[in-house]
Order: structure tokens, then C-alpha cells, then sequence
């Protein structure tokens, strides 16, 4: 059986948090964007449960999404489907999400993220907690930001240590990091050096369009978020003749959700089944 690892993006673009290097920071969207957002969900997850390959969902809004009930329970739903391994989603975790007690736990995963100039250590740590009580897996990221140091080693020091905490470089200042400061870090994430570079790509081998994939809410295929051009729509097209491998159009890769796809770098072997919540396999 084929399995396809799939990056679903919908038109929710509303954010609770106020993050200075985000261009969607304290947005919101009507009802009737959300509720475009919900049937665009719900027309997706119908899709999911007709296939019969085996299907990893990463769900990477633009904003927050797991405030909204309808991605909690599409999220519950999706995670009892037989051929559905790994249905996970990039949240601020800015509040404790109910509903999922129901849920999968083999398949359900959080990709989380603390931001400390939006929330305490104590308040992030307590959602963790929660997540902890219901067996729920999860890793936790944090922007390598300078003045992010001391409250990150922090993080490190109370988090359970059974959970991966990684970090995401911070790339718009060319050189940004002193040679100590890299060794502070990989000291908390082991697999920091991955994310310090961006990688060329242009005509480089790539499983994004061939076994990896995103959806948007009109169903339009992408290889990847980072090239727009559209190969199909899930809706209409017969998918499985649409991907194959080809090159890299992009001139340079710097993103985790991009370049873990790459062959010639180990992050497959790293991450496992744990490719789209990114927990490394095993750990710690």
C-alpha cells in the first residue's frame, strides 16, 4: 500500500496571538469565513476516508486553528479512519484543547509551539501537562530568537523529558548566530544544525509531488507550500496520476516542512511515523 503524507492548509487565517514576526498576528475572520473554512474541513476529511492508501494529515493554518471545534472534531474523526496513520496540527496551544479526549491516540498528534512574549512558561507548561494526562503525543517548538535564550533553556529544564523540544532558526539576519550560541541550542535540540541553513533545491530530488502533498480548501494540489503552481484538485482529478517524482523548482528550501522531505538529507530515518508532528523516532 502507498502512503502519502499530506499538508492541508484552508482559507482560516485568524490568529489569537500578536507575534511580531508574523503577518498574521491578531487577525480574525468572519463567520462566514469560518464557516466556508468548516465545509472546505469537512469536504476534505469526506475525501480522506474514500481513499484506500495510507494517509498522514498534517493540518498547518495560517492561523490558530485548534480554537475552532470543527477542527477538533474532524480531528477525532480523521483519527479512527483504519488507513489514516498520523493526523496532527501546528497550534499555539493557547488554550486546553477538549474534545480530543475521544480521540486515536496511535494516530492523533500535536505539533505545538510556545511563544514567550504571548504566554507564561507556567500557562504553556500547564497545557502540556494536560496533554501528558491524556496520553496525547506531541513535540513543542520555540523561535531560536536571542532574547528567547534563557526562557528556552527554561522550557527545556520543565518540560517532561520524554518530549521532543525543537527549535526553528532564525534565517531573515544572514549570520545571525554566534558559534557559542549554536552550541547553547543544540544543546537543547540535538537536531538544530538541520534547520540553520537554507538548502539549494532548484533541480534537486525531491518526494514533495511524489509522495507528499498539500491541499488547500478548494482542494488544489501542490507539491509543497513553498512552489504555487497547481498539478490537479483532489475533488476532481484521479490524484494517484498525478504524482510523480520530479525535481525542485525553487531556488532554495529553508523550511522544516519542506526540506524534511529531501533524500539526500536523514530526516525520515530520523523522524519515522513521526515525520509530520515532528517527533524524532525514538525519543529521547
Amino acid at each position: 500500500m502507498s502512503t502519502w503524507n499530506i499538508l492541508y492548509r484552508g482559507p482560516l487565517s485568524s490568529c489569537n496571538y500578536g507575534c511580531s514576526y508574523c503577518p498574521f498576528a491578531k487577525t480574525s475572520n468572519t463567520r462566514e469565513e469560518l464557516l466556508r473554512d468548516e465545509a472546505a474541513l469537512n469536504r476534505f476529511a469526506d475525501w480522506v476516508g474514500r481513499q484506500d492508501c495510507r494517509i498522514g494529515i498534517l493540518i498547518t493554518p495560517w492561523g490558530e486553528a485548534l480554537v475552532h471545534r470543527a477542527y477538533r472534531d474532524a480531528m477525532v474523526r480523521l483519527s479512527h479512519l483504519p488507513h489514516v496513520y498520523r493526523i496532527a496540527i501546528q497550534t499555539n496551544l493557547s488554550a486546553i484543547p477538549t474534545g480530543l479526549e475521544t480521540a486515536d491516540r496511535d494516530s492523533l498528534a500535536l505539533w505545538t509551539t510556545f511563544h514567550p512574549t504571548q504566554t507564561s512558561l507556567d500557562s504553556f507548561l500547564h497545557r502540556t501537562q494536560h496533554l501528558d494526562s491524556l496520553g496525547i503525543r506531541y513535540s513543542v517548538g520555540v523561535v531560536g530568537l536571542r532574547e528567547h535564550f534563557d526562557a528556552i533553556t527554561e522550557l527545556r529544564q520543565r518540560l517532561d523529558p520524554r518530549v521532543y523540544l525543537w527549535i526553528n532558526a532564525y534565517k531573515r539576519v544572514p549570520g545571525y548566530y554566534q558559534p557559542e550560541e549554536i552550541q547553547r541550542l543544540l544543546a537543547v535540540d540535538p537536531h538544530f544544525h538541520f534547520n540553520l541553513h537554507r538548502y539549494p533545491s532548484a533541480g534537486t530530488p525531491c518526494r514533495a509531488g511524489h509522495t507528499s502533498f498539500t491541499v488547500d480548501g478548494d482542494g488544489n494540489i501542490r507539491r509543497c507550500h513553498f512552489i504555487d503552481r497547481i498539478l490537479g484538485n483532489i475533488h476532481t482529478d484521479d490524484v494517484a496520476t498525478l504524482l510523480r517524482p520530479t525535481p525542485c523548482t525553487a531556488a532554495t528550501c529553508g523550511c522544516h516542512i519542506g526540506y524534511v522531505h529531501r533524500p539526500d538529507l536523514p530526516l525520515y530515518e530520523l523522524f519515522g511515523d513521526g515525520l509530520l508532528e515532528r517527533i524524532p523516532t525514538p525519543y529521547p
